[in-house]
């Protein structure tokens, strides 16, 4: 948790991942954030990157398998048929 706020590390990371945000463009994004807040999320993350990719992978693997799961049960929706037809989804 960032100091003061119900906001995760991760989160912080993931736009700065996803987005390739540096502490002043995640500062645009969330000026209830202090810099000295986001440097500090993204220090952790530099310090403890290995395992935060990590547990990031497996999250992403997670969710990957519940929609596996979900297909299977429902069957795919048609718009994720229809998405997939034309190459948007994989």
């Amino acid at each position: 948790m960032i100091l003061g706020t119900p906001i995760k590390v991760v989160e912080i990371v993931l736009d700065h991942l996803a987005y390739g945000l540096d502490a002043e463009g995640i500062h645009r994004e969330y000026p209830h954030f202090t810099l000295g807040q986001i440097h500090s999320a993204l220090a952790y993350y530099y310090d403890h990157k290995a395992e935060m990719d990590e547990e990031l992978e497996r999250s992403e693997r997670e969710v990957e398998r519940l929609k596996a799961e979900i297909d299977k049960l429902q069957g795919p929706s048609r718009l994720r048929a229809k998405l997939k037809a034309m190459g948007r989804l994989p």
